[in-house]
């Protein structure tokens, strides 16, 4: 069962998964682009792994396996689920 929350409570849930969401995108953002642009050199003197150069297996293969990893804890542990239809009173805890 899906529990009801108030007007109040239902707000701020979405406020703090909105925000938690646009920090995940910021941080692999960032990812992204130092390990991608930080670590890229001369050709020639790069490392390779598994036959990609280094920055680009650490910022795109690394850095996607580790977010898809992040986006599922913190969906697990900060989302709730929750119906954006009915609501309950805040005075006496009675639905709308």
């Amino acid at each position: 069962m899906v529990p009801k929350l108030t007007e109040r409570e239902r707000n701020h849930q979405i406020k703090k998964e909105a925000l938690i969401s646009i920090a995940l995108y910021v941080a692999f953002f960032l990812w992204w682009y130092f390990m991608g642009y930080g670590l890229a050199g001369n050709a020639k003197e790069q490392a390779y792994i598994m036959g990609l150069p280094l920055w680009f297996f650490l910022s795109c293969v690394v850095g996607y396996i580790l977010f898809c990893i992040a986006v599922i804890v913190v969906v697990k542990v900060f989302f709730k689920d929750f119906s954006l239809d009915e609501t309950l009173d805040e005075d006496n805890g009675e639905e709308e």
